[in-house]
């Protein structure tokens, strides 16, 4: 579920596999945008196959009103911090440098 049409047109109508053969161009012969958050999203799309659905932001839908919030707090950071937990071995996880 998104409030992003664009999100969900790219998964149901498989703009990706375009993207990905074009050398991630899009339809204008043009960069795709964001593709650092788009090549980590897609590849958890191919592991997972969800299904997408598309509703109105906003609108009191409770599971996305939920997810907005949470985006909302996760980009805020801070992403220089380590992660919680540590290593196999016992050395401290890798500081985090992106949402995914």
């Amino acid at each position: 579920m998104s409030d992003s049409t664009y999100v969900v047109n790219c998964f149901r109508d498989r703009w990706w596999v375009r993207w990905q053969q074009n050398g991630w161009k899009n339809s204008k012969k043009e960069p795709v945008a964001n593709t650092d958050l788009w090549k980590p999203l897609i590849e958890v799309v191919q592991r997972t196959q969800p299904s997408f659905r598309w509703v109105k932001g906003h609108s009191g839908d409770r599971m996305n009103d939920l997810v907005d919030r949470l985006a909302v707090e996760a980009a805020k950071g801070p992403f220089d911090q380590p992660r919680p937990g540590a290593g196999p071995d016992g050395s401290a996880a890798p500081a985090q440098d992106s949402l995914f």
